[in-house]
């Protein structure tokens, strides 16, 4: 069971023109910021770096909003990055410009295309991508095992940023990320 699990992940990955794995390199890339300016990925950067794909519609990804912020002034004060990144087609940047101004302390960057999200394999928001010093990819997955705060057992995000910040392994380098899927634009063929 587990070899035809593995073959369809690699088939949906193949399918998305995924170039970001666990345990490769991320090269640079390009978003927007809320004004619509150009940024580059390198220059978002840090030690370890969290790339993490929301939505202003889902409610899944809205459930996570208070861990997200959490999460983020725990780790930003421990030097970890963080890239908050909108990918959905149905979301245009003034949307997602008022939903971090209501919503987070932190910026939020439009995926136009959903470039970036095809180039990670990113499907569902949430879904976290970390990567350390290097570039390399440490953790696929969710943020935690439950969308209902109260059944949180495994704080699956911090769990990994510990270990990455204290050079210690990754015990479980991928996981299942649950969500709303990401809404794509339609590829010309």
């Amino acid at each position: 069971m587990g070899r035809y699990l593995m073959a369809a992940v690699l088939s949906v990955a193949a399918l998305l023109g995924q170039e970001f794995k666990l345990g490769s390199k991320v090269d640079d890339f390009a978003l927007q910021d809320t004004s619509g300016g150009a940024v580059q990925f390198a220059s978002l950067r840090g030690p370890v770096t969290v790339v993490i794909f929301i939505s202003t519609k889902c409610p899944v990804s809205n459930s996570y909003n208070d861990r997200m912020s959490a999460i983020y002034k725990d780790y930003s004060q421990r030097g970890v990055k963080f890239v908050f990144v909108n990918s959905n087609s149905g979301e245009p940047l003034q949307e997602v410009a008022q939903h971090a101004r209501d919503h987070f302390s932190f910026a939020v960057y439009k995926d136009t295309g959903n470039v970036v999200a095809d180039r990670f394999g990113a499907t569902v928001t949430p879904e976290t991508f970390v990567m350390d010093a290097t570039g390399t990819i440490r953790y696929h997955g969710s943020i935690d095992d439950s969308q209902i705060v109260q059944r949180v057992q495994e704080n699956r995000l911090r769990n990994v940023l510990d270990a990455v910040l204290e050079d210690k392994p990754v015990t479980a380098g991928e996981t299942k990320a649950f969500g709303c899927s990401i809404k794509r634009v339609k590829k010309a063929s």
